[in-house]
């Protein structure tokens, strides 16, 4: 092990964190149990990952982390029920706290030149400097690793471990990462590194997952328990076009912020130089649970192999955000994945899932 984290930290550019859209050997999901996430909900929402695996599988093994025996026989039975084929699925008894896979899942990253060398940069989970229980989510990667005999890159930065969630970054594959100011810079509100400096965090990206150029959006969307993950607000859909969420009404308290990521990006520009193209990507009307308000967004779709899962909230938009990201993955069946449920435990597709790459690209 020491050998490896030598050879990536000390070579760096060496390896990279591919982009969603390349070709995945898997999609991770964790199968739902916490009932404190779907509060008298867990019923149905046990249905709306039975669709994803459904969808997902026609195009890559799914594989399904469960906490023991008889939860993946819960798990067989409403997948059995949707018609997904067994050969398709993988489940891994591996304890969880919760589901949200994309969070505390293994982030892998590939070697530049030799396309089969998949690793493991080890990040901390601290659900999101918010729960007290995490400790379980936080084995997820040395776990998967050992499983799947991939090596694991310990994230170090002033000689201690790097906290980070997969939903906090997003990347383009070629070495430009989005992420923004309020998840990780904040120094009041749920930290996770605290005394990082902007300059920190790029170091780490540079080091650890290829990243050459960060950006930096200004704030998330209201209602997001995570305080600012990235992947609620904008995507890379190739790697030099991204959606961006738009609020169109005025008084709605998500209009300044995403005007002001807006206004950030038209200056922004790929590792190359090449300035990016930005689509807007319409924000469904309000939804709230017990008076709060909910991180309902188009923008937290999944990409796989055969299709793009994108959540939906019986709105009338969600026709309009279905048909803008069908334009821009004429190659992927575009599908609406029912998320009116899904997003009473604060997060919906994105945040469920992790891709790991394909040992060898297509």
């Amino acid at each position: 092990m020491s050998g490896v984290e030598e050879q990536v930290t000390g070579t760096l550019g060496k390896w990279r964190m591919p982009a969603e859209w390349e070709g995945h050997e898997a999609t991770w999901l964790g199968w739902p149990h916490n009932t404190s996430d779907w509060p008298g909900k867990m019923g149905a929402i046990s249905w709306v990952y039975g669709e994803m695996v459904r969808k997902l599988s026609l195009g890559e093994i799914v594989r399904i982390l469960v906490n023991d025996k008889a939860h993946e026989e819960k798990a067989r039975i409403v997948l059995e029920k949707v018609g997904v084929d067994p050969l398709r699925i993988q489940f891994f008894r591996i304890p969880t706290n919760r589901g949200w896979a994309r969070d505390f899942g293994p982030i892998f990253v590939k070697h530049v030149d030799e396309d089969d060398q998949v690793l493991i940069s080890r990040f901390r989970f601290t659900a999101w400097a918010k729960y007290k229980n995490w400790k379980l989510d936080d084995c997820i990667p040395d776990k998967v690793g050992k499983r799947l005999k991939v090596p694991l890159v310990q994230v170090e930065r002033h000689q201690r471990g790097v906290v980070l969630e997969g939903g906090a970054i997003d990347v383009n594959g070629q070495g430009t990462l989005l992420t923004t100011e309020e998840c990780l810079l904040d120094e009041h509100v749920q930290v996770r590194n605290p005394g990082y400096s902007r300059q920190d965090y790029e170091e780490v990206f540079r080091s650890y997952l290829g990243i050459s150029q960060v950006l930096w959006l200004a704030k998330g969307i209201a209602g997001d328990d995570t305080h600012g993950h990235v992947d609620d607000v904008c995507r890379f859909v190739d790697p030099y076009t991204v959606v961006l969420c738009q609020e169109s009404n005025p008084a709605d308290e998500n209009y300044h912020p995403l005007s002001e990521n807006q206004e950030r990006l038209q200056g922004m520009r790929a590792e190359d130089g090449r300035k990016l193209m930005v689509i807007p990507l319409p924000m469904p009307a309000p939804l709230f649970f017990e008076g709060r308000r909910l991180p309902a967004s188009y923008a937290n779709f999944y990409i796989g192999n055969a299709v793009v899962l994108v959540p939906t909230f019986n709105d009338p938009k969600d026709r309009i955000a279905l048909g803008i990201l069908s334009e821009l993955f004429p190659d992927r069946a575009v599908v609406g994945i029912h998320a009116v449920d899904l997003v009473w435990g604060f997060g919906t597709i994105h945040c469920l899932t992790q891709q790991q790459p394909a040992r060898h690209s297509p």
